[in-house]
């Protein structure tokens, strides 16, 4: 045990030196391990052969026990772009069991609403059928769950856009710009004059950065907005990895898994959105060779970014923590502070999670 030591209940109540435990207390030796705050995961499709879209609360279950495997204490599960009807019976089975707060693992923080206010252009692995412009009347009897609503703006009239916006804002609805064509000048006053100030998977489902024609990616490098990144060396060269470290600082940046059931099942065919994907190690395509969902954890994630980066370990681990938690409002969590949440991971040298507390009860532990 070290010199410090984290008195924790179901939040964390102090930071004292070892020596004056009391005697009687239950005492976790970290065995020279690190320990941060629990990581949390705002964008995730789905792992372990489940789906957020599959609207059950099994898959839910699911989801939150193998998050927590890879040290996430609590995520967002994330829709697609489909018909109303599935997109619905999504977030009221999101509703329901966030709000039993029965989850065995990882707990859920609310829904990220990806589709289908999407461009045709840069759809991805979304289907075209569904795709729609932004209205808040849609989405309005579940503003109490959904944190994060993607929006391809040029899709979207000004005067909805400004209705979206404002809405969005009472109810602490964090927009973000992605799936989209928009150009430079457009992403610019989404972020600035209607006050998107996060970017879905930086890179992925918008134009490539072009000297002449900057597009998405210009904007989000040359403005405040925060940014995700999905760093299985896949969706996002190390190359770019860096170059948006760089730009961006690692206070702008949250690294997200974007992950879908195909997560930790191997090779093989799998699903996402009603479409077949084949994953061969760590790519995930679908037919016509698009990539897919990854099958990326945030454990790797931060391993690879901290390597393709150089940072240090505290800023790399502080883009799974402090960084989403801000954003979201969420004081509780994201800190190892007196009265935070004692969500904590504890992980070796390279990012293997050794054990993950939820709210003070051990919820994983590795298997010598």
């Amino acid at each position: 045990m070290t010199d410090r030591a984290l008195l924790f209940d179901k939040t964390i109540r102090e930071l004292i030196p070892a020596t004056t435990l009391p005697p009687a207390i239950e005492k976790i030796d970290a065995a020279g391990n690190y320990v941060s705050p629990g990581f949390i995961n705002i964008h995730i499709h789905g792992c372990g052969g489940a789906d957020t879209m599959d609207a059950t609360p099994e898959a839910l279950d699911s989801m939150s026990r193998l998050q927590a495997t890879t040290g996430v204490t609590a995520f967002c599960p994330t829709t697609m772009t489909y018909d109303w009807k599935n997109i619905y019976k999504a977030l009221d089975n999101i509703r329901a069991v966030r709000d039993a707060g029965a989850e065995p693992g990882a707990k859920i923080l609310g829904a990220y609403l990806e589709g289908p206010f999407i461009s045709s252009v840069y759809k991805g692995a979304q289907k075209a059928d569904y795709i729609q412009p932004a209205s808040f009347n849609k989405i309005a009897p579940y503003a109490d769950i959904i944190r994060y609503v993607l929006v391809a703006p040029e899709e979207v009239p000004p005067p909805a856009l400004q209705i979206l916006a404002t809405v969005a804002q009472t109810h602490r609805i964090k927009l973000s710009l992605g799936h989209s064509n928009a150009t430079y000048e457009q992403a610019l006053t989404f972020i600035h004059q209607y006050g998107c100030q996060h970017i879905t998977h930086l890179f992925n489902g918008m134009a490539p950065f072009h000297h002449r024609h900057p597009g998405i990616a210009g904007a989000a490098l040359d403005s405040t907005a925060v940014c995700e990144l999905i760093c299985d060396n896949i969706h996002s060269h190390p190359a770019a990895q860096r170059l948006a470290c760089k730009l961006k600082g690692p206070d702008k940046l949250i690294l997200i898994t974007d992950s879908m059931r195909a997560c930790g099942q191997g090779d093989g065919i799998s699903e996402l959105g009603g479409q077949k994907v084949w994953v061969q190690g760590q790519k995930a395509t679908l037919a016509d060779g698009t990539i897919a969902g990854s099958v990326l954890t945030l454990d790797r994630a931060l391993a690879n970014f901290k390597e393709n980066t150089g940072l240090s370990l505290p800023q790399v681990v502080q883009l799974v923590t402090l960084n989403p938690a801000l954003e979201l409002g969420d004081a509780s969590r994201g800190r190892l502070e007196n009265g935070c949440r004692a969500d904590l991971t504890i992980f070796d040298e390279n990012f293997n999670i050794q054990s993950t507390y939820v709210g003070g009860n051990l919820v994983y532990r590795r298997k010598e």
